[in-house]
């Protein structure tokens, strides 16, 4: 007997907060779209809810998801939670994608790279129905000259409905928001032009010195969000109504210990010969020296992870175990943030007296699923230690409500995103955010530059008034590089 399949229901399993209704309602029926509420109040949930909308009326016939590698996984899960659908998978395994391509599914699971390698299956697949795109983390395309970005911008017509998703537009400088805009509109709002957009909202370092570049800056950025707003929405923690405890933010100090100031000094000064022999401008976005300066970060964190003889602890150690110790009496969990693998590995192991489990990019998919399972589930790991780059993102980690970010890269994304993943909707506990800074670094410039990057993007996102930047707007930071270096007055980098 010929059996029919009942086809799944568009219904979506769970009921909407209501800023999460009112975004809905706002791009239900808008040719593209962009959802940049802040990290933290469920923009899964708006993603899914306006794909099953489409779906329902007969608006297109399949969604593609596009989301990171390492959150296909955490996508399935959501899919599951949310709606009746069984998402078929775009891998990089092409043999199982012409089976996909050639399905009847509705909903979609793919990542980005399989965009890239499937570009041309791709193509001739939206010949073939009306598809909608969904991009989570759409940041993932804000350089436009990646290969990712450039197969998207050319498969973007063939999508009857597009939509980005991230809750930092402007992941890590204003001109980050223009390729994943160019996606939804080819150009329109921002621009045709990558250059000319980057050169009116870039945080160069003349700003302390250029009063006249200083208000240009602001006045692009202050109406930067306008050219964008009729088909956005955009909430905050404070906006959204979002009852959630409080964030306390701060900063610690801390002294290097006396080998490791040593090691800082040489690697200082190495720098600043390159810098000055060169001749060449201290600039904050120049891959060389950002590498360079980078270096320093490291050996203000912890001297071993770039000399193999170092033995003792960092200055930063202690501070971090004392608030640890802290939160463990409490009964309480901890979630210690560092850019290096090899300093995640180091402190994994000096902290298993707390149980400490261990995520960053070096490790399997599995083996960083399990510590996160550990993480949330067992009473006796009290600690996990994480790099930004491989938990950053689609995770909620609200069984921890202290965070330490015991050193910190460049990146305002990184910093951002990973800072809320305590501080998001489930969370009911006030949550504590600790920066360990060594006195007298290259750490004080990176508080500095990551506030100057965080202002701009408040402003170009309309979370800020234009009297608000201009109040506590600080261009210091690439002034404090002479500092960093200790660089002589006469000395012109």
């Amino acid at each position: 007997m010929l059996k029919v399949r009942k086809a799944a229901s568009l219904q979506a399993k769970r009921s909407a907060f209501p800023h999460q209704l009112e975004a809905l309602e706002a791009i239900k029926d808008l040719p593209y779209a962009a959802i940049f509420h802040e990290q933290g109040l469920g923009k899964t949930k708006i993603g899914l809810d306006l794909a099953l909308s489409w779906l329902a009326r007969d608006i297109v016939d399949s969604v593609v998801i596009v989301a990171k590698k390492g959150l296909i996984e955490n996508w399935r899960s959501e899919v599951a939670t949310h709606s009746h659908l069984p998402p078929r998978i775009l891998s990089q395994d092409r043999n199982a994608n012409f089976y996909a391509f050639n399905s009847p599914a509705r909903l979609y699971l793919t990542h980005y790279e399989a965009v890239l390698s499937e570009r041309k299956r791709m193509s001739l697949f939206l010949r073939t129905r009306r598809v909608g795109a969904l991009l989570d983390e759409s940041q993932k395309i804000k350089n436009p000259d990646t290969g990712v970005s450039q197969a998207l911008h050319a498969l973007s017509d063939g999508f009857v409905r597009r939509v980005i998703m991230t809750g930092t537009p402007v992941a890590n400088r204003p001109y980050d928001l223009w390729s994943q805009v160019r996606f939804l509109d080819g150009g329109k709002a921002l621009g045709h032009e990558f250059a000319a957009f980057k050169r009116t909202v870039d945080l160069t370092n003349d700003l302390a010195r250029n009063k006249h570049r200083a208000a240009a800056l602001a006045r692009e950025l202050d109406q930067l969000f306008d050219r964008i707003r009729s088909f956005s929405v955009r909430e905050t923690k404070k906006t959204a109504g979002v009852n959630l405890p409080d964030k306390m933010i701060r900063n610690m100090e801390c002294e290097l210990e006396p080998r490791q100031a040593e090691i800082y000094k040489q690697f200082r000064e190495e720098l600043a010969a390159v810098i000055v022999r060169e001749g060449r401008p201290i600039l904050d976005d120049a891959e060389v020296t950002l590498k360079r300066l980078l270096r320093l970060v490291q050996v203000a964190s912890n001297p071993a992870t770039v000399d193999q003889s170092y033995r003792a602890n960092p200055g930063k150690f202690i501070p971090l175990v004392n608030l640890i110790h802290d939160a463990v009496d409490a009964g309480e969990k901890i979630v210690v943030w560092t850019a290096f693998t090899e300093n995640a590995d180091f402190l994994g192991l000096r902290l298993e007296k707390f149980g400490a489990v261990v995520v960053h990019g070096g490790l399997s998919t599995a083996s960083r699923e399990e510590a996160l399972d550990t993480f949330k589930t067992a009473a006796e790991c009290r600690v996990l230690v994480a790099t930004p780059g491989a938990a950053k993102e689609g995770l909620t980690l609200t069984v921890a409500n202290h965070a330490v970010f015991y050193d910190r890269s460049f990146s305002l994304d990184d910093y951002l995103q990973a800072q809320d993943r305590i501080h998001r909707i489930s969370q009911e506990k006030p949550c504590h955010v600790t920066n360990l800074v060594a006195t007298d670094t290259v750490d004080c410039w990176v508080d500095a530059l990551l506030a100057a990057k965080h202002l701009a993007a408040q402003l170009g996102q309309g979370d800020i008034t234009r009297g608000e930047y201009d109040e506590r707007a600080d261009y210091t930071f690439s002034e404090m590089v002479r500092d960093v270096l200790q660089l002589d007055g006469e000395e012109e980098p």
